[in-house]
């Protein structure tokens, strides 16, 4: 990799025109998804904070990195996909890497955190039932600090932070442990402490779990499913958390070994296309996280459901376009609806909630039992009267 004090060089794309498209494009999907599905989940997190479970703390904290990145990382890297070559000189270059890093690594500590509380809890229940939310929060702050002692090392010159070889982007430099011990030991304690050290912690807690699930059907029915209702939810969290794990995994997998390609072997070798490629696979890790609890999680759904029908209701209700004779009929039918879904659900007879004005009227009210009608011509129109108030003739001719 060149030097970074020479820009006119190690800022230029080395990929083709067309792959840097292509990588904008990309980044410029999983930068919308991110945002709407992290902030989505947030707003449902706030909204239940008082019914939030210990283990949910991990998964609002790897929402809250997620969305760091995105905010971090894709406003800077968009426009220099697009412009082939990277856009804000070598300061930002380094506080961009640092970013990366950063939320990075704190996505994958909060994942092997997770693990460990969700083996604890299914595994070690007399232990697990300790476990509350200021614990979590402890675990959390603990996430963060030791996630930033990785990322604020290159800027205390103990390893290096310089452009990707591909040009529009920066982190860490793969090939300074080439030519520097003390970059070597950074690259050594980077792969050891904050990847193949997690990578083990989550494998074998849910092997641990997968064992316990299977080995003893009572000691599952002591946490997972037994009397009460909180228990379900921990065997789902469980099942959620290996999904995301496996996705955040997946995710940042080649460009782990991509990155030790080029740090322990002939980094001449390896093309830029292959960094390029392994950057789009983890930066699609911020979007994995709101797609699963979002969509898989019952209260979180119930939640969101709620909101949505909530903030949909205050908008059609305050809609500027509705006349003030169509938001009366919008009323009424709301009105109706209600009495219908009450009368069916009690058993009352038809009669009950005939007024379409009871909600805001109510001494107006008088509950009657349905009446026949009839329309009378008069000249080219036509009015509705009861039955009764037709003279005895008619009446005869109508029965």
């Amino acid at each position: 990799m060149a030097n970074i004090s020479d820009p006119s060089d190690v800022f230029v794309s080395t990929i083709s025109k067309e792959h840097d498209i292509v990588m904008g494009a990309l980044y410029s999907i999983f930068c919308l998804l991110s945002l709407m599905g992290n902030c989505i989940l947030l707003l449902v997190a706030y909204h239940k904070r008082s019914t939030l479970k210990p283990a949910e703390f991990f998964i609002i904290n790897l929402s809250i990195s997620d969305l760091g990145m995105t905010l971090s990382l894709f406003p800077l890297a968009i426009p220099s996909t697009f412009s082939h070559r990277w856009l804000f000189g070598e300061i930002t270059c380094q506080l961009y890497a640092m970013c990366g890093v950063l939320f990075g690594l704190c996505s994958l500590t909060n994942l092997t955190a997770l693990s460990s509380v969700c083996c604890l809890k299914v595994c070690f229940p007399n232990h697990g039932n300790k476990f509350s939310s200021s614990h979590a929060r402890v675990l959390v702050v603990g996430v963060w600090c030791y996630a930033s002692l990785f990322a604020l090392g290159p800027l205390a010159k103990w390893g290096h932070y310089s452009p990707e070889p591909y040009g529009t982007a920066c982190c860490i430099d793969w090939l300074a442990p080439n030519h520097e011990i003390l970059a070597l030991s950074y690259i050594i304690c980077l792969f050891f402490f904050c990847y193949a050290l997690p990578c083990t912690i989550i494998f074998l807690s849910y092997t641990f779990i997968l064992l316990t699930v299977r080995g003893s059907r009572q000691a599952v029915q002591q946490h997972v499913s037994p009397q009460t209702k909180s228990t379900n939810a921990h065997t789902l969290i469980v099942k959620l958390s290996v999904a995301v794990c496996m996705g955040f995994l997946a995710a940042w997998s080649p460009y782990a070994a991509v990155a030790m390609w080029a740090a322990f072997g002939d980094a001449t070798q390896v093309p830029p296309d292959a960094f390029a490629l392994a950057a789009v696979f983890a930066k699609s890790s911020t979007i994995y996280n709101p797609v699963v609890y979002l969509l898989c999680k019952p209260n979180f759904r119930e939640c969101l459901y709620r909101d949505t029908s909530m903030l949909r209701q205050r908008l059609y209700r305050g809609s500027p376009h509705l006349e003030p004779k169509e938001r009366l009929g919008v009323a009424s039918q709301r009105s109706k609806d209600m009495s219908v879904s009450t009368r069916l659900s009690n058993g009352q007879q038809d009669s009950y909630g005939a007024c379409l004005q009871c909600i805001e009227n109510t001494e107006l009210c008088h509950v009657t039992s349905p009446q026949r009608t009839a329309c009378v011509l008069t000249g080219s129109g036509y009015r509705e009267v009861t039955v009764s108030q037709l003279p005895a003739q008619a009446q005869a001719d109508l029965v």
